[in-house]
């Protein structure tokens, strides 16, 4: 049986396809559209997985729609005119598309796929839940969702047993810790839906200097992690911006514009909505183990990608152990919808098995001979190596500090880069870091690069516990006996001055506050990026390497050779590893562009 599972017209649209309950295949509308975050309906996404079965979509017993259309569409008429005159604006412009194909999800589908066959719809919230329960390794869990809305509801808790799942509790629109946090994104100049990991990423470099206002003025915290907000102070009801003038007198003026400079009312303000984001996060979770007494926690919902929040909740929470869907946002619910279907409606049996989703490489995967076929048809140098000689080279390169793109295997499932498509260096380069961000991703200088460390090695670098982190979810500290001591001149940086201190014997992946967003990888889940980077620990001793995606500023992560040889050419990496083919940038003819390409994506 056949279940294709579909998220679209909010963000981050994606298909996710069943056979039997396996999970054959899933990915995001973004890597083929090459529009980042794309909401448009997942035609692209849905050809890839029905190719990837090798099926037709009449094949499809099932198509899964991951939310309700029609509840959600009540939501937005209270909500305009509730707010009316204001929100009329607002109801005028997001009218049309919700009338031409938003609204009427089955004749859409129809319309899109050319599908004849059944479809059913499961609800937001319990499609976040299904795809964190269900691919987990636990026979029974607690669940927690939170993320911006999705019909009404913007966060809940429940429980996932066997092959059921059932929420609990729920908290209502407009009361969100997502938009909370998408309030500040907003506020501090990044793009809502998009730069919420650039506010987590600059938080270290501030003090939480706003904490007592934003519990004081904006929202109110009970024990037990429930939340309102005080909705003086914010705009999105009327769709129009997040924020208002309340909200900037409350922050000492106007918000930020964006590219322009940051200042450290932007550092104390990503500090204190992280603060109180983990706050509210650690006090629900104790809450959650109380009412359900679970043991195990797994997390859903955009806020589940805030790796911080997660790291403490893992290190400080009341769970023994904790799961995150790696596809924790929107996306992760065209899977999330498919299995719900799968397990809920259908009562089919479900074996606990934390290696279901493949360690999430669900996307498209290229053969070293059709990798070749495009290198030799564009007349691109490179050298073709035996498979098992490609670590080992991989890694003397990377330890003479060249930069690296990797391209193996199947396309990740998600928004994190996990060794399939990556660019890769030595994290024991003091330079690294600025070479990456202002030379290869084109981005802002203060943003951290993450690390991936081989599991056994784990401990010895990072302050995990014994846990595993293979998606890149977890927050945790380098060990101290990796810190260097400072001086009192480097204790007392401010600010971006926090940059120049070395504060680990791995420099380039330790952010200012000593910690990094770890990913570990076990041979299990990546041979090849396993054997990698076992290889440049052979030759240099360190377990590490900087894992960083593979793409520019405002880009999608590469999905196909071709697209990663562009970006190969357009930056400054050294060196490019297609499948078993290395491509060195000295042997390559000069790129040249008919147009600034920059200006095909949206950058914030």
């Amino acid at each position: 049986m056949h279940i294709l599972g579909i998220s679209a017209f909010y963000h981050d649209s994606a298909a996710a396809l069943l056979r039997g309950g396996e999970i054959l295949a899933a990915a995001q509308e973004e890597r083929f559209s090459r529009r980042k975050h794309d909401p448009r309906f997942p035609s692209k996404a849905v050809a890839y997985c029905l190719e990837e079965a090798g099926i037709g979509i009449n094949d499809v017993d099932l198509v899964v729609f991951y939310d309700k259309p029609l509840i959600k569409f009540e939501r937005l008429l209270m909500t305009f005119l509730s707010t009316a005159p204001r929100g009329l604006l607002a109801f005028y412009d997001q009218m049309p598309p919700w009338l031409k194909e938003k609204l009427f999800m089955r004749k859409t589908v129809r319309r899109e796929l050319a599908y004849t066959g059944r479809m059913l719809f499961s609800t937001h919230h319990l499609s976040h839940a299904a795809a964190a329960f269900f691919p987990s390794p636990f026979e029974e869990a607690a669940f927690i969702t939170v993320d911006g809305v999705g019909e009404w509801a913007t966060t809940t808790y429940g429980v996932g047993r066997g092959n059921r799942i059932e929420i609990l509790k729920e908290i209502n629109f407009p009361h969100s810790l997502g938009l909370l946090y998408s309030a500040f994104t907003y506020f501090t100049g990044f793009k809502v839906n998009s730069g919420e990991y650039k506010l987590m990423g600059l938080a270290p470099y501030g003090e939480p200097k706003y904490v007592d206002t934003i519990r004081r003025e904006l929202i109110d915290i009970k024990e037990d992690g429930s939340f309102r907000l005080n909705m003086k102070y914010f705009d999105y009801c009327a769709g129009r911006r997040m924020t208002n003038r309340a909200f900037a007198g409350l922050f000492g003026g106007p918000a930020r514009k964006p590219e322009s400079k940051i200042t450290r009312r932007e550092m104390d303000l990503a500090r204190s909505v992280q603060v109180v984001t983990e706050e509210v996060l650690l006090k629900m979770a104790r809450h959650v183990r109380v009412e359900t007494g679970m043991k195990n926690l797994v997390l859903a919902g955009g806020v589940g990608l805030n790796c911080v929040a997660n790291g403490r909740l893992l290190a400080e929470g009341p769970f023994d152990d904790c799961w995150i869907q790696p596809c924790a946002g929107d996306g992760g619910n065209a899977l999330g919808a498919a299995l719900f279907a799968w397990h809920q409606l259908l009562h089919k049996p479900r074996v606990a098995d934390g290696r279901r989703q493949k360690a999430t490489y669900l996307g498209p995967a290229f053969t070293d001979d059709e990798i070749e076929a495009f290198l030799k048809a564009r007349g691109i140098p490179h050298v073709r190596h035996a498979p098992g000689e490609i670590p080992g080279k991989v890694a003397d390169l990377i330890a003479s500090e060249k930069v690296v793109g990797w391209f193996q295997g199947r396309m990740e499932f998600g928004p994190r880069a996990l060794g399939a498509r990556s660019i890769i260096a030595d994290p024991r380069s003091r330079d690294m870091q600025t070479t990456l961000n202002l030379k290869i991703k084109f981005r802002e200088s203060f943003r951290p690069f993450a690390p991936t460390v081989l599991v056994e090695h784990a401990d010895e670098c990072f302050e995990l516990q014994g846990h595993e982190s293979p998606y890149m979810l977890l927050v945790a500290k380098v060990v101290k006996e990796r810190l260097r001591k400072l001086s009192a001149e480097e204790e007392a940086a401010e600010g971006f001055d926090k940059l120049k201190v070395i504060r680990s014997d791995l420099p380039a992946v330790t952010h200012v506050d000593n910690s990094a967003r770890i990913q570990t990888v076990a041979r299990e889940d990546n041979p090849p990026y396993y054997d990698m980077i076992h290889a440049f620990y052979e030759k240099t001793g360190c377990p590490v390497i900087i894992n960083t995606s593979f793409n520019v500023r405002g880009e999608p992560i590469v999905c196909t050779p071709e697209e990663a040889y562009t970006c190969f050419m357009r930056t400054r990496m050294d060196y490019l590893c297609l499948g078993a083919c290395l491509l060195d940038k000295k042997a390559q003819a000069p790129w040249e562009e008919s147009h600034d390409w920059r200006e095909e994506f949206e950058l914030d």
